[in-house]
């Protein structure tokens, strides 16, 4: 018996192609250890539209703040198309009655390597921010970039591929709960998993982000991939593993708590979507999320190109990114998280930048542009659902039946909600932080006292202000302060 990863493999009646010994390459990967790579993956490693994955930085602009998170969406696509392999292999040999065939081991993973084909510079900045405000009204997200991506290396390079396997790798890297026909539909759990969220993306990314940037993880998906079993067709796993799975969305939770939604990542973000935007009528950029062969140029790099261009049409982008590299970032004001009751003012119709300016006091002087409103929702996965509760355990005294695992069967110590919204409030002018958190305060407090007003006799739920963001009376005087330590 041969050993690899997590899979045994047979070797005693195996017969060698040599084709495929020759073809094969190995690689050391710092999460895996030796990924080996087939001569189906490097037919899409091996071309000009997997290696742009080189060029796009794993975390975005989070790589700013922390000086680790230098790994790009290139190892990450390779992780996760070893982990879909060893996922659909390891069934195979465990179930043989599921008859996982040759194609479904290679179309599965292959859509664990191509699946993030799609992204764009700063990855989900230029999906979720960059493209709405640059193309309003065009629908695109990272995962059409893919397949749009997937068809062109195919035609450039000459890739003998089924139309059938094509179409089918698109589904696995879309993700459905709508049965396929004539595909079995728990192979569908494996790479984008629309059930519950469990998938081998998820294991790659929050193993290789952790190790990157340093934040410590419990979870074990390993363990995970041997206590797997398809019930009904979906994926379930042994009932030991309820709290390896709880840890795993909670570890989620932290990293975009800690790592993705960094404040001064975020405000590193903000910046490079103003100078892209400036710079989109010059370079068009959002155009090439429609041509292919401009999107295959489009990385991390379009920041090198706004730096290096002449233009004086690109001055004003240009500035902006040698603040970055100053460290004279756009300043964060305030936050708030909304209790779970008022989640729904989470909107631009309710606190916006014209709402804020609408409350200064007589000798502030900031304007709109002065002000960036944020909204987000932090989650373990699946918003205010906990995504335990989606998923489907058996036990070792019946390998055949499927139950799921209610939380305080778990854990007394789970949490009780999962899903948390958050306003945060920033500043282009680092002078006017103290006017704006006053005004946006102001706003807060109005809007405390209408649900008062609207709800008589009760106790209603209200925004409160974290004292630790409140800022000086006087600001001045905090940054001259602070300029005295700097020089002595």
């Amino acid at each position: 018996m041969l050993r690899r990863g997590f899979t045994e493999i047979d070797t005693s009646s195996a017969i060698v192609d040599v084709s495929d010994v020759i073809s094969t390459k190995y690689v050391n990967d710092p999460i895996h250890g030796y990924i080996k790579l087939n001569k189906h993956m490097l037919e899409f490693i091996d071309t000009p539209q997997f290696q742009r994955l080189r060029n796009l930085k794993q975390i975005g602009s989070g790589y700013h703040v922390f000086p680790g998170g230098s790994h790009n969406r290139f190892e990450h696509c390779i992780g996760t198309s070893f982990l879909a392999n060893e996922v659909v292999q390891g069934l195979s040999l465990r179930q043989p009655e599921l008859a996982i065939d040759e194609r479904d081991i290679r179309c599965v993973t292959l859509a664990g390597l191509c699946h993030d084909l799609g992204h764009g510079p700063y990855s989900h900045m230029f999906d979720n921010e960059f493209i709405p405000r640059a193309r309003p009204g065009i629908e695109w997200s990272h995962e059409m970039g893919s397949e749009m991506m997937l068809d062109y290396a195919i035609d450039e390079n000459n890739i003998d591929i089924e139309d059938d396997d094509v179409k089918f790798i698109k589904r696995l890297i879309q993700g459905t709960n709508i049965p396929v026909c004539d595909e079995k539909m728990f192979l569908f759990d494996i790479v984008a998993n629309k059930r519950n969220g469990v998938d081998v993306d998820k294991f790659d990314y929050i193993q290789r982000d952790c190790y990157n940037v340093g934040v410590k993880s419990s979870y074990d998906f390993s363990r995970l991939m041997l206590n797997s079993r398809i019930i009904d067709n979906e994926v379930c796993y042994d009932h030991k593993e309820a709290y390896n799975l709880t840890e795993m969305f909670h570890t989620r939770y932290s990293l975009h708590k800690r790592v993705y939604r960094h404040r001064a990542a975020k405000a590193i973000e903000l910046m490079m979507v103003d100078a892209m935007l400036i710079a989109d009528p010059v370079l068009q950029i959002s155009q090439a999320v429609t041509d292919p062969s401009q999107y295959q140029h489009l990385t991390d790099d379009v920041v090198r190109d706004i730096e290096r261009s002449k233009d004086p049409e690109l001055e004003a982008a240009r500035a902006l990114i040698k603040r970055i590299h100053k460290r004279d970032i756009y300043k964060f004001v305030d936050e708030f998280i909304l209790p779970p009751e008022l989640a729904s003012i989470a909107n631009n119709h309710v606190i916006n930048e014209a709402e804020i300016v609408g409350h200064r006091s007589t000798n502030d002087d900031f304007v709109e542009r002065d002000v960036l409103v944020e909204f987000c929702c932090v989650h373990y996965g699946m918003h205010k659902d906990n995504p335990v509760d989606h998923i489907n355990f058996y036990s070792k005294h019946s390998v055949n039946e499927k139950f799921p695992i209610a939380s305080e069967f778990i854990s007394l110590c789970v949490p009780q909600k999962y899903e948390e919204c958050i306003v945060r409030i920033f500043t282009r002018t680092a002078s006017k932080r103290g006017q704006i958190q006053r005004a946006a305060r102001k706003l807060i407090e109005k809007l405390n006292s209408n649900n008062v007003a609207c709800s008589p006799g009760s106790s209603p739920p209200s925004i409160t202000p974290n004292r630790g963001f409140t800022l000086p009376e006087d600001m001045s005087l905090e940054i001259a302060k602070r300029r005295r330590l700097e020089f002595r």
